[in-house]
């Protein structure tokens, strides 16, 4: 079929079963809103494969099929779980830590072998992945765990013996 004829045979479908479809589109999702996105959204599918589908007469199977996909494909999308509404995502800042346990920490960090300490750093302090990680120091994924792994252990004993240390608030 030429261009010429797609856009004679294509609006004369349009006009004829817009208002069907639409209400196939709300049997669907059960949004009127919705329902006529997801009627623009089949239309303008519709329109680019015109040729090929009127060919065969199936233009309305054609197009029943894609508001029932366009809708699955809206309800998989990541945006669509979020909650209506004021977010409550945005947490408060995280209090800091006090000087001396900031102080404990860098001491601690200090005291690792020095592949462990930037492990750690890019790991768990910028927040790399153990690819990214693995990539900065041009060493092996494998290696950035094992280094990871043995510098949080370490870590985790030095600041646990320096907090046993430590005088308790009220005495005792």
């Amino acid at each position: 079929m030429s261009r010429m004829s797609r856009d004679e045979g294509f609006p004369e479908f349009v006009r004829a079963r817009r208002t069907h479809l639409r209400r196939i589109a709300y049997a669907v999702c059960g949004d009127w809103h919705r329902a006529e996105d997801l009627t623009q959204t089949a239309l303008t599918k519709l329109y680019v494969a015109w040729p090929r589908v009127s060919r065969d007469g199936r233009e309305e199977a054609y197009t029943r099929t894609i508001i029932v996909r366009a809708n699955l494909d809206e309800h998989r999308r990541p945006w669509r779980r979020e909650s209506v509404g004021l977010p409550e995502v945005e947490r408060a800042a995280r209090e800091p830590f006090p000087v001396e346990e900031r102080s404990a920490l860098f001491d601690a960090l200090q005291a690792l072998p020095v592949m462990q300490r930037k492990v750690v750093v890019l790991r768990h302090w910028l927040g790399l992945s153990v690819a990214e990680t693995a990539h900065e120091l041009r060493i092996s994924q494998g290696t950035v765990k094992s280094h990871s792994h043995r510098g949080l252990d370490a870590l985790r004993s030095t600041l646990e013996a320096g907090a046993d240390s430590r005088p308790r608030p009220g005495g005792a």
